[in-house]
């Protein structure tokens, strides 16, 4: 059986100060370190010792930190995919959310939302957001390892679920699955049918 650990990674600086996060390199604030601590031990106590083990993680330096110290506990080096990061907000990457709020433009209800243009210079669509975390997690399922491990953001996690469950892009349109900073989401494959499970979703259990 396959099982994939998908973490959304723990608080950062961004989070705290009230910025802007997209491609903006912000790092973990101590909290978020010791929540990375805290999810290293749980996937300690759910993979085996003998399992293979891969580590997959976007190459924003705060989900490389949380990567990092779970690749030291589990001893396995981390694998940068750029294409894992967090959807891109051009311009306001880095500013007060508040500049982000007064020049966003929301999706309509109805028509054109996975190519709609939210008015932000730079910004990624939702769709070519999409295709890249596609593109990662195809890149992923195509390797053989029974235990894999994607350290990624909370935006993109709808994605790594719905790449997962093999849900057409064009679908996702209104789409989300949430999960908190430092949660776990934990994706199955069964060797027999290969029926692909959503076992849980940002679980933050080991958070408490």
């Amino acid at each position: 059986m396959r099982i994939i650990y998908v973490i959304a990674h723990p608080e950062s600086t961004h989070h705290v100060e009230g910025l802007v996060g997209g491609w903006y390199n912000s790092q973990l604030t101590p909290a978020g370190l010791r929540a990375a601590d805290a999810i290293a031990d749980a996937l300690r106590s759910r993979i085996p010792a003998q399992v293979g083990v891969e580590l997959f993680t976007s190459d924003l330096r705060r989900a490389a930190q949380a990567a990092a110290v779970l690749g030291n506990v589990l001893r396995v080096p981390p694998i940068l995919d750029p294409r894992l990061r967090e959807k891109s907000y051009g311009e306001a990457e880095g500013k007060p959310r508040q500049w982000l709020d007064q020049r966003f433009v929301r999706p309509p209800l109805v028509g054109e939302r996975m190519g709609h243009d939210e008015g932000i210079p730079g910004s990624e669509t939702i769709a070519a957001f999409a295709q890249r975390v596609y593109a990662a997690m195809d890149a992923i399922r195509q390797r053989h390892c029974d235990r894999q491990i994607v350290v990624t953001h909370g935006g993109a996690i709808t994605f790594v679920v719905a790449a997962w469950t093999m849900l057409p892009i064009e679908s996702l349109g209104y789409a989300r699955f949430h999960a908190a900073p430092g949660s776990i989401t934990e994706l199955r494959e069964d060797d027999y049918f290969h029926n692909r499970q959503v076992v849980s979703l940002g679980d933050t259990r080991h958070l408490t």
